[in-house]
């Protein structure tokens, strides 16, 4: 076998978890061989380079090998050589997030705190007896 389905090779590569998720990828233009947007059907060699997006992230693997059917991780990693642009791409968006905000801190409101809470506390009891906030009948 020299030749496969671009759709069966990424899935045979675990790149996606079913080959239904990769033809939809492919389907959405989202996959490119050699350059060129790929049809599910497009056949791949080794050789080839094939582009594509993964999550946020976008890869480019050099093809090493065909394999039609899905194994395990080690043996499907010597069916791709990851480019050094790629690499690079993907070192500079891990620094990236390694650098970001902590998104906790953007949270201008959450759960009170203990002062927040004896405040609310002291509020709800100037209410005094009564039950509700409607005017009180002094009949």
């Amino acid at each position: 076998m020299d030749r496969l389905r671009i759709d069966k090779w990424l899935w045979a590569a675990r790149f996606y978890k079913t080959r239904s998720l990769a033809a939809e990828e492919i389907g959405k233009n989202r996959v490119q061989v050699n350059g060129d947007v790929a049809k599910a059907s497009r056949e791949v060699k080794a050789g080839d380079t094939v582009a594509f997006r993964q999550g946020p992230a976008h890869r480019t693997v050099r093809v090493l090998g065909i394999s039609g059917q899905r194994g395990p991780a080690p043996v499907a990693q010597q069916l791709y050589e990851e480019t050094p642009e790629s690499l690079a791409a993907q070192a500079a968006a891990r620094e990236q997030r390694r650098m970001g905000s902590e998104p906790a801190l953007s949270i201008e409101q959450g759960r009170p705190t203990k002062k927040d809470r004896r405040h609310l506390d002291d509020a709800s009891r100037s209410w005094g007896s009564r039950w509700s906030a409607s005017v009180d009948d002094d009949s």
